[in-house]
């Protein structure tokens, strides 16, 4: 099967598929891995911005979850801060933990302070009360968090201690341990100097501070600052009953291997995209078969790298173009727009990764819509 694609210098070139579609399927054992893969929502492209195709949506979660995953729920892969506003990401949240049935403990939402505007927060207690007014209403739903960084508190904190103040406030109302999510600048500017400092070493202390002072509170902790050294060196601190999630979408694969002195867990948006390889690997992973493991896993990561390049806050609109690929939706629109975030050249690549990755299930359907999304660009 082949297709022609735009190349350099306005020329095509005819590209030749060449993967093998990997098959879907249910994991026969448990993964010795937490794996939570954050999801996309699928917009309603005949509606109002901030619309949602619900059944797609929760159609998608239950995709995932049928392949071992848990859903890490309204999180920046949905486009929290991106078009997914409060009362959406809530209205989310409570379709997806009733969608979910008896599987709903696998599902952890984002906890954050997005409907308070940073310019309208004042002081501390500000940002706490935006927290927790987020806390109990997922905990109302019966849901588990993952406490989402805050761009509110960046504005208003004026030492690293404030940091540690406003968590453990928070933090002491939670019913369950949750996910903390350290987010870096990479993936959204507005938390540049998170933590109160700019230095790695500096913000580690501060992000310590809070894990150790409330140890009792936190399941884990998801770093996503796309530094594989950054990360294991964090790991390898971290109080024995605290799990590091990777959310480093350039190093996933040798992060969660792991090493002699121990491995992370996994929270990636990238694993929405990447299901069936992830799945297949992280259950090789479960036997004990590292090599096939890495050969499952290793060629998503080329893909990978693409999807989260920078700009890579706009690493949804590989995401999402996947999963039209995929037919997980019969369109390519995005909330608020933000499929035009990436230029042509971005799409073809992604193309070519997912099928080298055998990661297009119909490779027909994926050249027929490829050459739609061409023709869009009169190609």
């Amino acid at each position: 099967m082949k297709i022609r694609l735009p190349a350099a210098e306005g020329k095509s070139e005819t590209y030749h598929l060449v993967g093998e579609p990997i098959a879907i399927r249910k994991p026969k054992i448990p993964f010795n891995r937490a794996a939570f893969a954050a999801a996309h929502v699928v917009a309603d492209p005949l509606s109002a911005i901030g619309v949602l195709d619900w059944d797609r949506t929760l159609a998608f979660r239950h995709y995932l979850l049928d392949q071992g995953f848990g859903i890490a729920e309204a999180m920046d892969t949905s486009q929290r801060g991106m078009g997914l506003d409060w009362p959406l990401a809530h209205e989310l949240i409570m379709r997806s933990l009733k969608s979910a049935g008896p599987q709903a403990g696998r599902v952890y939402s984002g906890c954050g302070t997005d409907h308070l505007l940073p310019d309208d927060a004042r002081s501390l207690d500000d940002v706490v009360k935006a927290y927790l007014s987020q806390l109990h209403a997922i905990q109302k739903l019966g849901g588990r968090v993952i406490m989402m960084a805050s761009r509110a508190l960046v504005r208003v904190a004026r030492s690293p201690d404030d940091y540690v103040k406003v968590y453990s406030r928070v933090l002491g109302e939670a019913n369950h341990p949750v996910i903390l999510h350290w987010l870096g600048e990479m993936f959204d500017p507005a938390l540049k100097g998170y933590w109160g400092a700019d230095e790695f070493s500096e913000t580690m202390k501060t992000c310590f501070a809070v894990i150790n002072n409330n140890v009792a509170k936190v399941d884990g902790i998801k770093i996503s600052l796309l530094d594989a050294r950054k990360e294991i060196t964090f790991r390898r601190q971290l109080p024995q009953t605290v799990k590091m999630y990777t959310g480093d979408d350039f190093n996933y694969a040798e992060l969660i291997d792991g090493d002699v002195q121990g491995y992370s867990h996994a929270l990636l948006g990238i694993f929405a995209a990447i299901a069936p390889a992830a799945a297949a690997a992280l259950s090789a992973l479960a036997k004990g078969n590292t090599k096939k493991f890495h050969k499952l896993l290793g060629p998503t990561v080329p893909l990978s790298r693409l999807i989260f390049q920078a700009p890579t806050q706009y690493y949804k609109t590989g995401i999402v173009f996947l999963a039209w690929l995929n037919r997980h939706q019969e369109h390519f629109i995005m909330v608020n727009g933000a499929q035009s975030a990436r230029p042509l050249f971005y799409f073809t690549e992604v193309f070519k990764l997912a099928d080298q990755a055998g990661l297009l299930r119909d490779p027909g359907l994926a050249v027929k819509r490829m050459k739609t999304l061409l023709a869009f660009y009169g190609q």
